[in-house]
């Protein structure tokens, strides 16, 4: 048996089971998704953007799904302590793939600013809702999307009207807790009006010890003159799978940061879609991994220029040790009439091991002709006469490397527009570095 025929069977033996749990806006979309699947399944190793990672081999085994919505014996606010110091956020919590509404962040949003669980908010506000949920995730276009579309019940919101800005970040951390192994599908949601401002901080985290799978779709929608950053901190477990794949539409005059690293995982997949369609639109994509054993993140980046007078800044960075993988294939699209467009692309790479793999496909398609675009890639190793010039000063080998490795990929965590958040990534890289695990502060998560 294919290993799509498992999940279309879940389905569709429980389609009304996962419509009663969910909402109407999220039902809507549904039959069309689980026939998108039928007809695309799993991407293929065969494909082209796929071929380092075996997409139906991750998701073959049987994995429990909590359909009927039962409650999850954690109280994430009991055991998660995790402060950045010197970093006031509003603090949510999805559990699996279901926003935990036991209580609630104390922190007063400014007036219209929704924060919180998508199938409330799709109850509350089903027009804002139907919108935009889908709107830029379209499952005809992958398989994992229509999985994701087909099956999630719940998710996670950010809503700011126009004009407004939401001055204390947003920090939304998934939590996978489960005694057997589990599959959550998640769905997130922003939405950003013109001229408002806000930022959101995600982290992933795994509890237990058995194996996780997750498949998570991001949508951002970023208005006229809208403001905001999306940075994406995965610190799972090498037990833990993820799919990730985040859209983003930005308007005229937007601004957009997104930024994902990822310093514990098993393996991971994340697709990045951005479309600039409004002039004046900018855009900066980048991210970075410190993988080891035989951890594996495979990144792939599809910016597209749409009109003229926009830009874009791409940058990602992966660090290999012993077997590790790790994959890159970026690609740059502007379109006929983009002119004036301005796109930077850059991956670098080390590999501190023989035995460590990385495959790196960096692309430009260009169809005007008034453009200033470039892409392109290294891999390596540490810089043989800095760690003889650190060792001459008595620095010891295995510091020199963590201090060359630390150095090599400060670039990517210094595109963070929190100061607090950025000092305390450096802080985590190092700690990741030294082979420490990657523990926030006094989180009994991590512990």
């Amino acid at each position: 048996m294919r290993a799509e025929q498992q999940y279309i069977d879940l389905f569709t033996r429980y389609e009304d089971l996962v419509c009663r749990h969910s909402t109407a806006v999220m039902n809507a979309p549904r039959v069309e998704a689980l026939a998108d699947f039928d007809r695309l399944g799993f991407p293929s190793v065969k494909s082209e953007d796929y071929k380092y990672t075996d997409v139906a081999q991750a998701f073959a085994p049987d994995y429990g799904v909590n359909i009927n919505r039962l409650a999850i014996p954690v109280n994430p606010y009991d055991v998660f302590r995790c402060d950045v110091p010197n970093l006031s956020t509003s603090l949510y919590f999805v559990v699996n793939d279901t926003f935990y509404d036991k209580m609630m962040p104390k922190a007063h949003l400014p007036e219209g600013v929704y924060a919180g669980g998508l199938k409330n908010f799709a109850e509350k506000y089903p027009e804002v809702a139907a919108r935009y949920y889908g709107k830029a995730a379209k499952s005809s276009h992958d398989g994992i999307i229509a999985l994701n579309t087909m099956l999630a019940q719940d998710g996670f919101v950010l809503y700011v009207p126009e004009g407004v800005a939401v001055e204390r970040p947003i920090q939304l951390i998934n939590i996978f807790r489960s005694d057997v192994d589990a599959m959550a599908n998640r769905r997130i949601l922003v939405i950003m009006e013109p001229r408002s401002e806000a930022k959101l901080l995600i982290c992933d985290h795994s509890i237990d010890d058995v194996k996780f799978l997750a498949t998570q779709v991001v949508e951002i929608f970023a208005g006229e003159g809208a403001y905001f950053d999306y940075y994406d901190l995965e610190e799972s477990s090498i037990s833990t799978s993820r799919f990730a794949s985040v859209h983003v539409k930005q308007e005229a005059s937007s601004n957009v940061l997104v930024n994902g690293i990822t310093l514990n995982n098993g393996l991971t997949r994340n697709n990045y879609y951005i479309e600039l369609n409004g002039e004046y639109a900018e855009t900066t994509l980048c991210g970075m991994s410190v993988m080891d054993r035989e951890q594996q993140v495979d990144t792939y980046s599809h910016i597209t220029h749409a009109v003229p007078n926009c830009t874009s800044n791409e940058l990602f960075k992966n660090v290999l040790n012993d077997h590790a993988v790790g994959a890159f294939s970026g690609r740059i699209l502007v379109k006929e009439g983009a002119q004036k467009t301005a796109a930077f692309q850059t991956n670098r790479n080390l590999c501190a091991t023989r035995e460590a793999r990385m495959y790196s496909k960096p692309q430009l398609e260009i169809y005007a002709d008034d453009v200033k675009c470039s892409h392109g890639m290294t891999t390596g190793q540490l810089d043989e006469n800095a760690l003889f010039y650190m060792r001459s000063r008595g620095i010891p080998l295995n510091e020199a490397r963590m201090m060359l490795s630390v150095a090599f990929t400060s670039d990517v965590i210094d595109h963070v527009r929190l100061d607090a958040l950025k000092d305390r990534l450096h802080k985590l890289v190092e700690k990741r570095f030294r082979g420490e695990l990657a523990r926030c502060a006094d989180c009994r998560i991590c512990k």
